[in-house]
């Protein structure tokens, strides 16, 4: 056994069963802490009571993208695809059937479509912007959340009536804001994961009974129509756990933005200005999204045995990759714990050392296909905090809390005194 490996077993805390506490406790420095001090990039554990190769950096990726040796069937915990990723989805799937169901999600995801995304995002967030003025305080994080649902469901083509939006919106942001909670947090995520399934199931049936017709080129089209490797219809539940893989992630770009408010006011100085030109813009979304834990890590189990870094690996041994321990990694970046857009200036970063959204080839591999959605949402967002209003943030708890997932500061960003920039009024 590789001597990580069993350093690492010995740093488990005696008469402890599995590491499950341990993880949960600080997912997102579980990995890296036993990975430094074993001075390896691996080691093995149980999670769950299911053995486990827990992996950061780049090479370690890699590996886990090499779909030679990795299958994501059956690999992730039931907890989480009961709630976050849901069953059956694009998530799961390998080989031909990957491969099919991705490109439907890549057809979706043109540069106009994801522009046009970001358009409508901040047309609502403007149109909001009247009623933040007028409150004492806003929280930041919850503000978010009806702005980029209605967006999202706007340019997806889903109908969202008045009287439903609240509750919509709160089952969209239940599944990735409770998804790893236990106890009644957790039933909650489950409970709306099967209200947002079925109301979606619904949409799906209308539209191929024709008593909705969305625009052709919209997500709900797309995916109502789609026919898998074998030329079938998907079922209205797998069609509706594919739309919310549309809906979901876009609404879950609210804790990134939040943590690009919190970067704002924790590193002025480093902060773009509002005649900063788009690439200084993307530097500094790209540094939040390296330096800011989102999700902790994916899992993948292997195909067959196979060998690597000197050690054998069975068939069917579960992998975890540490998501933010690879774009933390002291092996991958100069000073990882300093916030430093200008390191993005350099060209080369390979496909897996800046991985929060997963690594390698988009349409191939298991990369987010919504990456580029997070990114232009991302970046709309901080033109709109540098030029279109003022605000400031009054005394709170702006400590990230690392035991949340997704981590979050711990007043979720409070504004008080917003009002419209004296530059956009006088733009308009």
């Amino acid at each position: 056994m590789n001597r990580s490996i069993k350093q690492s077993e010995e740093l488990i805390p005696q008469g402890s069963v599995d590491s499950t506490l341990h993880f949960l406790r600080r997912p997102y420095d579980f990995v890296s802490t036993v990975c430094s001090r074993t001075g390896g990039d691996m080691f093995e554990t149980r999670l769950l009571l299911r053995r486990t190769v827990c992996l950061r950096g780049e090479a370690a990726a890699e590996m886990f993208y090499d779909k030679a040796r990795m299958s994501r069937d059956g690999a992730m915990p039931e907890p989480v695809r009961a709630t976050l990723t849901g069953k059956g989805g694009v998530q799961g799937l390998d080989g031909e059937r990957h491969l099919r169901r991705k490109e439907m999600f890549v057809s979706l995801l043109t540069q106009e479509r994801v522009e046009a995304l970001g358009e409508k995002f901040e047309k609502m967030w403007l149109a909001q912007l009247p009623a933040w003025t007028r409150e004492t305080q806003v929280i930041f994080y919850e503000a978010l959340h009806p702005i980029l649902a209605e967006a999202v469901c706007d340019w997806a083509g889903v109908p969202l009536p008045a009287e439903e939006r609240i509750k919509r919106t709160r089952d969209l942001v239940l599944l990735f804001d409770r998804a790893a909670a236990l106890g009644l947090g957790h039933f909650q995520a489950r409970r709306a994961r099967s209200r947002s399934e079925a109301w979606l199931a619904r949409i799906i049936k209308d539209v191929r009974d024709s008593r909705l017709v969305p625009h052709a080129e919209s997500a709900l089209a797309v995916i109502a129509g789609h026919r898998d490797e074998n030329g079938a219809l998907l079922s209205p539940k797998i069609a509706a756990v594919e739309l919310l893989n549309v809906l979901r992630p876009t609404v879950a770009a609210s804790v990134y933005i939040t943590l690009l408010a919190h970067a704002l006011h924790s590193f002025p100085d480093l902060a773009p200005t509002p005649a900063s030109d788009r690439s200084e813009m993307g530097y500094f979304v790209q540094e939040v999204r390296r330096f800011y834990p989102f999700f902790p890590a994916v899992a993948a189990r292997s195909r067959k045995d196979f060998r690597w870094r000197n050690v054998r690996f069975p068939a069917g041994r579960r992998f975890l990759l540490d998501l933010h321990a690879t774009n933390t990694d002291p092996h991958l970046w100069n000073e990882p714990e300093t916030f430093n857009p200008e390191r993005f200036r350099e060209e080369g970063i390979s496909a897996f050392a800046l991985i929060p959204q997963g690594g390698g080839d988009v349409p191939k591999n298991h990369r987010c296909p919504g990456e580029t959605v997070v990114l232009e949402v991302m970046e709309r967002a901080l033109r709109m905090l540098l030029c279109e209003m003022e605000y400031r943030l009054p005394p709170q708890d702006l400590r990230i809390d690392r035991s949340r997932m997704p981590a979050l500061p711990g007043s979720k960003i409070i504004l008080e005194d917003i009002r419209r920039s004296e530059r956009s009024l006088k733009e308009t």
